[in-house]
């Protein structure tokens, strides 16, 4: 029996295959943006889709595996998306213009990609997007700690890690509360999310820049 009975060049059927993927990896993620992951179904991706089940089922066996393929692509994505939000910038550089910067770029990020949000923080996320979204959270951490210590020079590494984790914990707070609104309501909460991070940081960056670090 011939390898391939249809005639048709594998290289073509590679690219339908991959296109075929897309289309269901994009529906999957209208889906997950509405339902959430828990009340998502195999049916209903299927159908956002505009194929069948069995169609789905050909290169997906569950919406396990959709929302694993869907979070890796994701996650690729993010972490280009915060290469570029958490670029080192020069210390001289206002407080404010550095979140003005840092935070448009990651909001614009979950604004143009909602289903990130409705992934990785669902109750019941499969186990392997749990551990790259651990693992991304603290690549975050790490950046913003490197963004902290140029503010901070003479400061505790400690205290650096303290203040980066209360920067993330806030941005990640008013992330939820911006995406849940759209238009001038979602512009305003953008503006009160980089203002709550202005007054903390920048009363932390008067205070410490000029104090030396000291051993416990």
């Amino acid at each position: 029996m011939p390898d391939n009975p249809s005639g048709e060049p594998p290289r073509r059927r590679q690219a339908r295959g991959e296109r075929r993927i897309a289309q269901l990896l994009e529906a999957a993620s209208s889906v997950f943006s509405t339902s959430g992951y828990s009340a998502a179904s195999t049916n209903a991706i299927a159908r956002e889709a505009g194929v069948s089940p069995g169609t789905l089922y050909q290169f997906f066996p569950n919406k396990e595996a959709i929302a694993i393929e869907l979070g890796g692509r994701l996650m690729h994505e993010m972490r280009e998306s915060h290469g570029e939000a958490f670029t080192l910038i020069d210390p001289t550089t206002p407080v404010a213009d550095v979140i003005d910067v840092t935070v448009d770029r990651l909001i614009d990020f979950n604004c143009r990609r909602p289903v990130f949000f409705a992934l990785m923080h669902g109750p019941d996320i499969p186990g392997r997007i749990a551990e790259e979204h651990d693992a991304l959270h603290r690549a975050m951490v790490t950046r913003i700690e490197a963004l902290i210590a140029a503010f901070l020079p003479a400061s505790p590494s400690a205290d650096i890690t303290r203040v980066a984790h209360m920067c993330l914990g806030i941005y990640k707070s008013g992330l939820e509360l911006v995406l849940a609104r759209e238009g001038a309501e979602r512009e305003a909460y953008v503006q009160e999310l980089k203002d709550v991070l202005t007054r903390y940081l920048e009363p932390l960056v008067g205070d410490r820049a000029a104090t030396p670090a000291t051993t416990p």
